[in-house]
């Protein structure tokens, strides 16, 4: 389904060895298992080539696309359609380490650290970040 959205190898330069389908499903692993890159298991291909492939495609907005066009078909498949007419806003507020980043402080909630919004449509399928 998203295979169309994956770039196509470049045309100058050494031909392309490595299977798409199987850095996407390392992204994938990382991002579900919230393991550390260099944690990566030795059956997907090596944690450089699938960092660097996910910093190109987060660069050009290919993950906000794959998101959108899945969001399009589960919400199809649920007989709605496709483009959602209403959306719901969420936010969420998350304590931060001492150091590093910026933070805030949300005093409804008493905490030190970020608040971060989203926003869903009626199914609960993210929207916007």
């Amino acid at each position: 389904m998203i295979k169309p959205l994956i770039p196509p190898a470049r045309r100058v330069g050494r031909r392309r060895t490595m299977n798409m389908r199987s850095v996407v499903e390392a992204i994938l692993y990382i991002a579900s298992s919230g393991c550390q890159w260099r944690m990566l298991p030795g059956d997907f291909p090596p944690v450089s080539t699938v960092r660097g492939y996910f910093y190109a495609w987060r660069a050009i907005g290919l993950w906000q696309s794959i998101n959108q066009l899945l969001v399009m078909a589960a919400r199809e498949i649920e007989g709605r359609e496709a483009q959602p007419t209403a959306g719901i806003i969420d936010s969420q507020s998350v304590k931060t380490t001492e150091s590093g980043g910026i933070s805030g402080y949300d005093a409804g909630k008493k905490i030190k650290g970020r608040k971060r919004q989203i926003v869903t449509d009626t199914l609960g399928f993210l929207i916007f970040v």
